[in-house]
């Protein structure tokens, strides 16, 4: 598929949509979107498959090239494509050490929330995974996914209280990730940051503040 000018094709009940939306807002950048109807299942229809045939959002739809689906893929092409306000790191170093903090974000926090929530919600049966193909919830995982989520508020703490951001000094693509994270939890387990881990907190607020937060 081709198209003239870049198109997101997104969802705004998608939590990893939104880590895109973050990323293009703090690049300060203009992106076409279109919405993608969850609920109704569009996601499965001929004409979404034709463009993502995993069934999932996003997908960025390049101008006169393929479609980029996969959240980092897509924030590679665009931190190689708008290289102004970067956010995947500007050295060696930094780069190693957003993708480690972002990849723990996403594997010790949002993973788990998204089990959980794909594990619990009704609507959601036989699809305990998004993509292709079908899956049965199992419920017994629901506990696990709370613990998990309760620790990855824990060590995130923990590493919060030395840095200002996730990645050190600079606003990363490891923080977009864990703040879509903390909203996810929050809104879909009722799992607000705990109250005792100031550090998070502190750090949610000045990061909530950022413009690009409500992309």
């Amino acid at each position: 598929m081709t198209t003239a000018t870049p198109i997101l094709y997104e969802s705004s009940g998608s939590p990893n949509a939104r880590r895109v939306r973050i990323f293009i807002a703090e690049k300060g950048v203009s992106i076409r979107t279109k919405p993608v109807d969850l609920g109704a299942k569009e996601q499965f229809s001929d004409a979404y498959r034709a463009i993502n045939p995993r069934s999932q959002v996003p997908a960025l739809a390049l101008a006169n090239g393929p479609v980029i689906a996969e959240v980092l893929a897509i924030w590679r092409y665009l931190e190689e494509a708008y290289p102004q306000i970067p956010l995947l790191g500007t050295t060696a170093t930094s780069k190693a050490v957003v993708t480690m903090w972002e990849r723990r974000a996403e594997l010790d926090g949002f993973a788990p929330v998204m089990e959980g929530v794909r594990n619990a919600a009704a609507g959601l049966s036989g699809r305990a995974l998004s993509g292709p193909h079908a899956y049965d919830q199992i419920p017994e995982l629901i506990e696990r996914s709370k613990q998990r989520v309760a620790n990855f508020f824990a060590d995130f703490n923990e590493r919060l209280e030395t840095v200002r951001f996730v990645a050190g000094d600079d606003f990363s693509a490891a923080d977009i990730t864990t703040l879509v994270t903390a909203d996810f939890a929050a809104n879909a387990l009722k799992m607000p940051i705990p109250a005792e881990h100031t550090a998070f907190q502190r750090w949610y607020e000045n990061v909530s503040a950022r413009p690009g937060a409500a992309a």
